[in-house]
């Protein structure tokens, strides 16, 4: 079985954002939709590893329009955060929550991997969401859910 990884070594950090699109004014359904990516059987939002001397928020943009495709992410309630308490091997990460107005969703190919790193993408609702991430990313949508009905 693998250690857990002790405090005092150093995390290794991420940045990613949280993409969220609202309805147009002739949908159906007002409710404002989350972007998840799915890796395997793993459900997260846009993320990745800083680059040395990155800021997280560049980071975070960076990442986001690697994974997706998607480029005009409006910081619309600022530079506010929430950080993942330590996972995996001792992995820290900071999510931002970001519009994501426009702009059709892809999963391009890696350089590195040769393949796309997502397997699926998902536009979910809050339920929706809340259904398929695990309890650390719940609190990162609970987060995401309370900016919005707080107007900012």
């Amino acid at each position: 079985m693998a250690k857990p990884p002790s405090r005092e070594q150093p995390a290794t950090r991420a940045a990613g954002i949280v993409p969220v699109r609202f309805a147009t004014a002739d949908a159906a359904d007002s409710d404002p939709r989350f972007l998840l990516l799915r890796a395997y059987n793993y459900w997260d939002f846009p993320k990745g590893e800083l680059e040395p001397g990155e800021a997280p928020l560049a980071a975070a943009l960076r990442e986001a329009a690697e994974e997706t495709s998607l480029d005009d992410f409006r910081l619309r309630w600022g530079e506010a955060y929430i950080e993942t308490e330590r996972y995996g091997r001792g992995k820290i990460a900071r999510y931002y929550l970001a519009e994501a107005p426009a702009g059709d969703v892809e999963l391009p190919v890696s350089q590195e991997l040769g393949r796309p790193e997502h397997h699926e993408f998902r536009w979910a609702t809050a339920e929706q969401a809340r259904a398929l991430l695990n309890q650390r990313l719940r609190r990162v949508l609970d987060w995401a859910v309370e900016r919005l009905d707080a107007g900012g």
